[in-house]
């Protein structure tokens, strides 16, 4: 445990260091105050940022290379991958949280045939990643302004099945906390088809790392979770049908690495990021769950 909060921190000094950096002699391109938040658009040579100002604070929330649009920036996205370690083709996507599309557009790339919802709770921000990121909408690709959990529980009623769940979202300081709760998660579980797959982007550092766990071992049971020391992210990972063996997931690697590789995912890498709950249960069992009436609000303030 001592080990895992090392590297975490040591992690979250690298990206510092990489945040502070891309600041240097960065010009603001597209500056707005939406109703949720200050968004501000940042060039720095060819990389382009689309980052939320909350509280006093900036963070990125997408990037991408003006030279090299396919190329993935963020260590975050390339982890998400892993997904594709437990679903041979997915044809059906849900992602919670825009931010400038740059993951809607890969997955484009990857799967032209696949249909995508997107779901932003931000206008402003769908507005910016359409005329500053290039975020592709057709026929197939769609995007919906809407609260994450009133899309879930609308697209219940209308059946809906989706093979690959990427919750994202990111309010500037963290997760919206209506969007960790027991409750959420029962009704995310809902939509995944009969070999879906989830995947949410988390962070390691978090006063909430235990109580997320455990709220998604108890709806779940165990998961994966897929992180490095080159950032504090973490994807939990889980699917319908069980998680796959490491032999099973290793020769998935190796058929989608040419695949991957134009994107800057590097999957045999990712493969090497993922660890079993079922090995190392690293949350005690008393944990307490996150509910829709025990508010992460409340843990984040605390210290």
């Amino acid at each position: 445990m001592v080990k895992i909060k090392f590297i975490s921190l040591v992690g979250l000094l690298i990206g510092f260091i990489v945040s502070f950096s891309t600041n240097i002699n960065a010009t603001i391109i597209h500056s707005e105050r939406s109703l949720y938040r200050n968004i501000i658009v940042e060039d720095k040579a060819e990389l382009r940022c689309l980052k939320f100002n909350v509280k006093h604070r900036k963070s990125n929330q997408s990037c991408f290379f003006k030279n090299n649009p396919q190329k993935l920036v963020f260590n975050y996205t390339k982890l998400l991958f892993s997904s594709l370690l437990l679903i041979d083709q997915p044809k059906r996507i849900l992602i919670v949280g825009l931010g400038g599309g740059t993951m809607s557009n890969t997955l484009h790339q990857l799967f032209p045939d696949v249909a995508i919802d997107n779901v932003e709770i931000d206008p402003a921000v769908i507005s910016v990643a359409r005329q500053y990121f290039n975020f592709i909408e057709n026929d197939s690709i769609h995007s919906q302004v809407q609260d994450g959990r009133i899309f879930v529980k609308r697209a219940i009623l209308k059946k809906k099945k989706y093979d690959w769940i990427i919750l994202d979202a990111f309010n500037g300081d963290y997760i919206p906390e209506h969007l960790m709760t027991k409750e959420f998660l029962q009704e995310v579980k809902q939509l995944l088809s009969a070999n879906g797959v989830l995947a949410s982007n988390t962070f390691s550092v978090s006063d909430l790392y235990n109580h997320e766990s455990a709220t998604y071992h108890a709806v779940f049971g165990d998961f994966y979770n897929v992180r490095n020391t080159t950032n504090t992210n973490r994807i939990i990972l889980t699917s319908q049908q069980g998680l796959p063996s490491p032999d099973k997931m290793a020769l998935r690697a190796a058929a989608l690495a040419d695949k991957l590789s134009p994107f800057g995912i590097n999957i045999t890498d990712v493969l090497k990021s993922i660890t079993s709950t079922g090995q190392l249960q690293d949350w005690p069992d008393d944990t307490r769950l996150l509910t829709d009436q025990y508010s992460p609000a409340n843990l984040l303030n605390q210290k």
